[in-house]
């Protein structure tokens, strides 16, 4: 189950009663269930645990912060959904496919990663664990230019080591609006939704195709009652579980429903985010409910930044991105700095914080060395030493924002290949701009003062190792 040859690595910097605890746990016959919640377009500056003055009570994801750990430098490899689930999944990098290079998948876009590829699923089914993905997909369905929903979806989830699947296709505003359980929709896009609110921030969805079982406002609670339920059938059964939620909130449209309605001081987003955090509460009962919190390791993150345009951070006193510049689709870190909480009891210490820099492609890694497989992938470095109180193997990691410009980040030291924000802020670039954007964000963690021209080494020292990585 575990990597002993990791751990006799890393024994100097594990604090001594996790290593007790640790060995212990290698003589018990039971393994580890492993849940992943990501939220879609959630802020650091959301979570209670992050920001002292946020508008939004999270008291679950807060009390999973004070019974695990707290990391403050966690980074989506994107700042946008789709290239971040890949790499979630795979462990690479998305720029490295040419599709994803910049951009987002569509609801009938076919299926993006390669079924030979391996994936986290993979990895936990070769380990005697069963595997279900249950919320927003957003990696493509089927393998024809415009998926046909009148027709098995496949491949799809299942055939990328998932034993089960249910949830949508895309994002939320995306059409066409169904249900998908394994192959098949749940039922039929027969009838058109028309939404002559689509131009309003919070109520956005694109107009298009949808079924008579689907309603948006709906989303959010069945997600969360599927994946409570899945755990409760899967506590029955001897073998341990993995269970990945992406979780379609609160990116558009911010639908709270009537109990959430006026629970924040940040509008329809904010009483949205903490319908989140109640989501995020039931499979915690769920866990508690049927004997499984000491046996699961709990993630709870996001996919990128918080959306959070000028019209709507005029309105409220609230900064989901907290501290940091941009916000969603943005190259600076409001765009792919994010919460990343993790409770494990009995290995991860309660209420312990990690300033260690990690990326969601390197889960990846953790759950081979938590498996005990073999499997590697390019752009993922294992987070376990980190869970264990010690240090992560990651030197550097590459971002990339929604029209497809990367920066780098080496110690405390960030450089932007490009101008401006490479996503949805829109930012002035005066004529004697320099091409690039270098930051110091040991000193400069709100990516003010463009050093590029300053620190002209370490610039060019950092631009050629972002093209060493380009070129792997």
């Amino acid at each position: 189950m575990y990597n002993l040859d990791l751990l006799t690595q890393q024994m100097t910097r594990i604090p001594l009663f996790v290593l007790l605890v640790f060995l212990v746990s290698c003589n018990s016959p039971e393994k580890t269930n492993v849940v992943f919640i990501m939220a879609d377009d959630m802020g650091m500056g959301d979570l209670g645990s992050y920001n002292a003055n946020s508008a939004t009570p999270t008291p679950y994801m807060d009390a999973i912060a004070a019974e695990g750990m707290r990391f403050t430098d966690a980074h989506s490899p994107s700042a946008v959904c789709t290239p971040t689930r890949y790499g979630l999944l795979t462990g690479r990098y998305a720029w490295r496919l040419p599709q994803l290079a910049s951009g987002v998948t569509e609801g009938y876009s076919p299926l993006i990663i390669d079924t030979s590829r391996v994936t986290i699923a993979d990895i936990m089914s070769e380990a005697g664990y069963h595997t279900a993905a249950i919320g927003k997909w957003h990696l493509g369905l089927g393998n024809a230019d415009s998926t046909d929903y009148n027709a098995p979806l496949a491949p799809g989830p299942r055939a990328l080591g998932f034993d089960y699947f249910f949830g949508i296709p895309a994002s939320l505003d995306m059409a066409p609006y169904v249900w998908v359980e394994n192959e098949h929709p749940t039922a039929l896009p027969t009838e058109y939704g028309d939404n002559p609110d689509s131009c309003c921030i919070g109520n956005f969805w694109r107009s298009g195709p949808m079924a008579p079982d689907f309603d948006h406002i709906d989303v959010l609670p069945v997600i969360a009652q599927r994946a409570a339920d899945y755990i409760t059938e899967r506590s029955q059964n001897e073998e341990p579980f993995f269970l990945y939620v992406p979780l379609a909130a609160p990116h558009t449209p911010w639908l709270p429903t009537e109990e959430f309605v006026g629970s924040s001081q940040a509008g329809e987003y904010g009483d949205f985010v903490v319908m989140v955090d109640d989501a995020i509460g039931q499979i915690i009962e769920a866990l508690a409910e049927n004997n499984q919190t000491d046996h699961t390791l709990l993630i709870v993150t996001s996919d990128n930044g918080a959306y959070w345009p000028r019209a709507v951070s005029d309105i409220f006193e609230h900064e989901p991105n907290h501290l940091w510049r941009g916000m969603k689709a943005d190259i600076h870190e409001g765009g792919h700095r994010v919460p990343f909480i993790a409770r494990w009891p009995g290995v991860i210490q309660a209420g312990s914080t990690t300033d260690e820099l990690v990326v969601h492609t390197d889960f990846f890694a953790t759950l081979a060395d938590l498996a005990g497989t073999r499997h590697r992938a390019i752009d993922s470095f294992s987070m376990l030493p980190v869970l264990y109180g010690g240090s992560s193997t990651r030197k550097e990691a590459v971002h990339q924002s929604i029209h497809g410009m990367l920066a780098i980040r080496q110690g405390g030291w960030k450089l932007i290949d490009g101008q401006g924000s490479g996503g949805f802020t829109n930012v002035e670039i005066p004529p004697d701009t320099p091409p690039r954007q270098l930051y110091n964000l040991d000193e400069d963690p709100a990516e003010t003062t463009n050093q590029y021209e300053a620190y002209p080494d370490i610039a060019s020292s950092m631009i050629q190792a972002l093209d060493s990585l380009r070129s792997q």
